[in-house]
């Protein structure tokens, strides 16, 4: 049996420029959607893959900003048993939500 994914959610934006609106609404689908809902949410602190855990936050935020959408990357180093480095993503774009769709499941 093969079956096609679609995404369950998704919503349209309207980027803004001093307040009025820049290009046309964009629709965002899926896990997008949800990044981007991330983001907004957590404003000037930002989201990072271990504060909001998500498979490909890098994905989510390339495929936002192809769309047209300012999300700035700030690399931190953090400490623990596994020592490293990871991207902290800040929603930079000003925008609103035109509409937020969840299909029914």
């Amino acid at each position: 049996m093969h079956r096609t994914a679609r995404a369950q959610i998704s919503g349209r934006i309207q980027l803004l420029e001093d307040g009025d609106p820049k290009g046309l609404p964009i629709t965002v689908v899926g896990r997008d959607w949800w990044a981007l809902q991330e983001l907004i949410r957590a404003g000037e602190r930002g989201c990072t893959p271990i504060s909001n855990p998500a498979p490909r936050w890098g994905h989510y935020v390339w495929k936002l900003r192809q769309a047209g959408v300012d999300v700035e990357t700030v690399h931190e180093k953090h400490g623990g048993r596994f020592p490293g480095h990871h991207a902290r993503y800040v929603l930079r774009s000003r925008l609103v939500v035109l509409e937020d769709v969840r299909a029914a499941a």
